[in-house]
């Protein structure tokens, strides 16, 4: 009995690798594009920034062709481009010059290159994806109304916190006021097994940070105490990532119906 069990284990974390390794195609895909060319770009007529954002959308149109990836999808990338775009323009700009994007570019708007809103929407993909394949089912979950209005003043922090007290922990409270007894379950073979939502987004935020790390090292943008030489992203600016993970969430779950566990009814 107890083999069985390890056995039991061990595949369902072989598939648990697999099924994460498929929703993070599009990412991974993007990162590895974003470190092979700072190592390796033989193309002079066309700018590096340039490149990646072609190579993005050649690949979208890839995946939705070969059907890895489906129209909700899609959509999902094009929404989280369009809101990524709004506020790299604000942080990038003159005044505010929470970083910066160091190389040339044909296709970009004022100090941001369009690819940019391509790695924000690796995350939405990632979301939409994994919510799919794992059947993502919850318990406790709280009433839209709330998670909406959240993530608005999340969104809204990100800008007025240059102006006013940056309120991120409050923030940071309140989601965990609103989700401290949401569970997520997730299926990987025929069980679906469970864990707290608030440690699921942590940890995809804390991958999300490693991300950051390799792309920064890569020179696709850089920090201003970064521009004499590279070091690593603080570890503080897990909780930027935590906050857009949770925004990004609930961004899905407007198009991804949020399904209550068979074990538990509507609070």
């Amino acid at each position: 009995m107890q083999y069985q069990s390890i056995v039991t284990f061990i595949r369902e974390l072989w598939l648990f690798g697999l099924k994460q390794a498929y929703a993070c195609i599009f990412g991974g895909f993007l990162l590895a594009i974003m470190v092979i060319t700072s190592y390796w770009y033989p193309l002079e007529s066309m700018h590096r920034y340039d490149f990646i954002f072609l190579a993005a959308i050649a690949f979208q149109i890839f995946l939705l062709v070969t059907k890895l990836e489906n129209i909700r999808e899609a959509v999902v990338i094009v929404v989280f481009h369009l809101v990524a775009t709004v506020m790299e323009l604000f942080k990038t700009s003159d005044a505010i010059g929470s970083w910066l994007y160091p190389e040339d570019y044909y296709f970009g708007i004022a100090n941001v290159p369009l690819f940019t809103g391509f790695m924000y929407s690796a995350v939405g993909s990632y979301i939409s994806r994994v919510w799919r394949i794992f059947d993502f089912q919850y318990s406790h979950y709280p009433a839209r109304r709330y998670t909406l209005v959240l993530v608005c003043l999340i969104y809204l922090n990100f800008f007025t916190h240059h102006y006013i007290i940056d309120l991120r922990w409050v923030l940071l409270a309140v989601t965990a006021l609103l989700f401290y007894k949401t569970q997520i379950y997730f299926k990987i073979i025929k069980t679906h097994r469970h864990m707290p939502l608030l440690l699921g987004w942590l940890l995809v935020a804390l991958f999300i940070w490693f991300a950051e790390n390799l792309a920064t090292f890569s020179n696709v943008w850089i920090y201003p105490n970064q521009l004499d030489e590279w070091q690593m992203v603080s570890i503080a600016k897990l909780s930027s990532w935590y906050l857009l993970m949770l925004l990004s969430f609930v961004l899905v779950s407007l198009i991804n119906p949020v399904k209550l566990h068979t074990t538990h009814r509507a609070d």
